[in-house]
């Protein structure tokens, strides 16, 4: 009997899934050891699961992290998702639209690329975190 691979989608979706969960070995174990991260469209942010388990330890401990899935399109192995991305940035929590952009190989993402566009402060405050006051 054969194996077959998930569909690309499935694994992006278990990715997304482990992101909002802040289960960083489950999400870890579904990128490629090798697997390499950038910011669109080429400089890099992480190469292989060292790098990537350091990236994602950090943003896993802001307060109200979670990704909402907008859009997702799929064509062969590249899995494209429209997120809105809920973080605690320097200045304080806010929003993030965010595209992100897959490629899977069998069952591990390979690569990913990040589209990042503008942040939206929400005013809230955080513990421990300064706001600054309104210009």
């Amino acid at each position: 009997m054969m194996n077959t691979p998930p569909l690309p989608e499935s694994v992006v979706q278990r990715q997304l899934d482990a992101y909002n969960a802040r289960d960083l070995e489950a999400l870890l174990g579904i990128y490629a050891p090798d697997a390499e991260l950038f910011e669109h469209p080429g400089t890099p942010l992480a190469r292989g699961t060292a790098e990537l388990r350091v990236r994602f330890a950090a943003r896993f401990t802001e307060p109200g992290l979670h990704a909402q899935l907008l859009n997702r399109i799929v064509m062969g192995q590249i899995v494209i998702d429209h997120e809105i991305v809920t973080r605690c940035f320097p200045e304080g929590p806010g929003t993030l639209a965010l595209v992100m952009i897959y490629e899977v190989r069998g069952d591990r993402i390979a690569k990913a690329w990040n589209l990042p566009g503008p942040k939206h402060l929400t005013g809230a405050s955080v513990p421990g975190r300064q706001t600054p006051p309104p210009p």
